[in-house]
């Protein structure tokens, strides 16, 4: 009996915030100098549709507070797969939503409600290489996350999007940062979603990059967890694997930290 050896892949998450000091504008008054403090009104909107922007339910929601924040960080699923002697790409699942709502493309949604937009960074770190579930000596050297097909949305001005690397994102390196967004001073202001991929539904002009995921049956793959929807993959973000690495059959993971950061 033929006997098939299967990688089962998932990312966990960590968030980080960087802040500088609170930021004050300078008002000058007919009898003396004096400071004020503006706000921006916080619409703690919640999680949204990357591409509708409706509001959505993603299941486990991790987050940081403030005033400039992450609202959501996905948590990376690689498509299970058979060990192979060749290089490899593994595919990304789809962000999946709870309720009648088709997976979108990978996306984290940041939020900028300081009183002075003055820009911020996004970034993400691999912290280690991926571990196995049991088996402390396997690890899967050589595997490589990469993102393309990065854009924005939000309700806010479009002229005031935060800028996306057009080029595909390679983290070849173990504990270094990676940019994947930045608004500079005065933009990126409210809420904005930075995303991998898009739906055949989308009408925001991006490539499809979604399809199904079914068995070797041809049937579709369904989540237990999300109501039993269809699992979907996304190519705008894989995961490629040597051939030449040692692979034992198991689950492996690794720990992203997501990060933003005020400008200086």
């Amino acid at each position: 009996m033929k006997v098939n050896n299967y990688l089962s892949i998932v990312l966990l998450i960590s968030l980080s915030v960087i802040f500088g000091q609170p930021i004050q504008v300078a008002a000058d008054g007919q009898k003396g100098d004096g400071e004020i403090e503006f706000e921006r009104i916080d619409e703690q909107v919640g999680v949204r549709d990357p591409e509708t922007l409706e509001k959505a339910d993603p299941g486990n929601i991790a987050k940081t507070e403030g005033p400039l924040r992450i609202d959501f960080a996905p948590q990376l699923t690689f498509n299970t797969g058979l060990i192979s002697k060749q290089n490899t790409q593994y595919l990304v699942q789809a962000q999946p939503f709870k309720g009648a709502k088709k997976s979108k493309g990978n996306f984290i949604q940041v939020s900028d409600y300081r009183g002075v937009p003055k820009g911020w960074s996004l970034q993400v770190r691999q912290e280690s290489q991926f571990q196995h579930e049991t088996q402390a000596d396997a690890q899967l050297k050589g595997a490589v996350i990469s993102f393309d097909k990065a854009w924005t949305n939000s309700k806010h001005e479009k002229e005031l999007a935060p800028k996306v690397s057009k080029e595909v994102i390679q983290m070849n390196n173990i504990g270094e940062t990676y940019h994947l967004a930045e608004a500079e001073f005065e933009h990126g202001a409210g809420t904005w979603s930075i995303v991998f991929g898009a739906s055949d539904e989308n009408t925001n002009g991006q490539e499809t990059t979604i399809r199904p995921l079914t068995n070797e049956k041809g049937q579709p793959v369904e989540d237990p967890t999300f109501d039993n929807q269809q699992v979907y993959l996304n190519e705008a973000i894989h995961l490629t694997i040597p051939g030449t690495t040692k692979k034992v059959s198991g689950a492996y993971s690794t720990v992203l930290t997501w990060i933003i950061a005020e400008l200086p």
